[in-house]
């Protein structure tokens, strides 16, 4: 496994433009045991997909136990491969004014990175103002929404209330004038009857006077007719006494 991945670790080239993938000839190696080590992960970087291929030789050999070293035998380099170069070290020799212009181009560049900063900061800013700018119109849309709505709903209650007051106030009056109606119909039917009875009253007593001066006149003529009748039982026991002793000297 080891081996393998060691394997897999050389077989690019050391120009980074080529890899061989096929299958590499036998190593030579002691048949000591190896000891198991811990995975080596190594990342390789990523080439073009249009390389050329060239074949590697790896030699391996065991220096110590548990270790071991390799060699490395490439082949013969492809054509057409772009070599990096390496990038040109200034001499020691330099001079003031290149010193100088060095400085001022990295003043330069610090400026402009500063004002990049600055312009960055400044967009940055600009956003969250504009961002606060919409959240307090939204929140005082939605204020003015929400104030619209409630006086609309406070003035639909009032003229509600005020509705239902009226309705009330008329059926009150309604009622009123039922009842003044009744009443007055109470009158009415009240001094109607007590008409009615004084008139009764009157009837009875005149009938009542008339039944008394009737009964008055018949006591009278009782009366009268008594005497008479006293007069003439005394008129006939005269007539007996004065008859009786010319009887008796008979």
């Amino acid at each position: 496994m080891l081996i393998g991945l060691v394997r897999d670790s050389v077989m690019q080239c050391f120009c980074h433009t080529c890899r061989a993938p096929g299958i590499l000839p036998a190593v030579s190696r002691r048949s000591a045991p190896i000891k198991k080590t811990n995975k080596i992960r190594s990342k390789q970087p990523r080439l073009s997909k249009k390389v050329k291929f060239i074949t590697t030789e790896i030699r391996c050999q065991e220096k110590s136990r548990g270790g071991l070293s390799y060699e490395v035998i490439l082949a013969e380099p492809a054509p057409n491969v772009a070599v990096p170069k390496r990038p040109v070290t200034p001499g020691k020799n330099v001079s003031v004014e290149e010193i100088e212009q060095k400085l001022k181009a990295a003043e330069e560049r610090r400026v402009s990175l500063e004002a990049k900063k600055m312009a960055d900061i400044s967009n940055k800013l600009a956003k969250v103002e504009e961002a606060t700018r919409k959240k307090d119109e939204i929140t005082n849309e939605f204020i003015t929404q929400t104030k619209e709505q409630l006086e609309s709903k406070m003035e639909l209650h009032v003229e509600k209330r005020e509705a239902i007051i009226s309705d009330m106030k008329e059926k009150l009056k309604i009622h009123a004038q039922e009842i003044e109606k009744t009443r007055e119909t109470l009158e009415q039917q009240k001094a109607n009857e007590q008409k009615a009875i004084e008139e009764k009253l009157k009837i009875a007593q005149s009938l009542r006077d008339e039944n008394i001066k009737k009964m008055l006149d018949r006591l009278k003529e009782h009366e009268r007719r008594a005497e008479l009748v006293r007069q003439n039982k005394a008129h006939a026991q005269d007539i007996d006494g004065q008859q009786s002793p010319i009887a008796s000297s008979g």
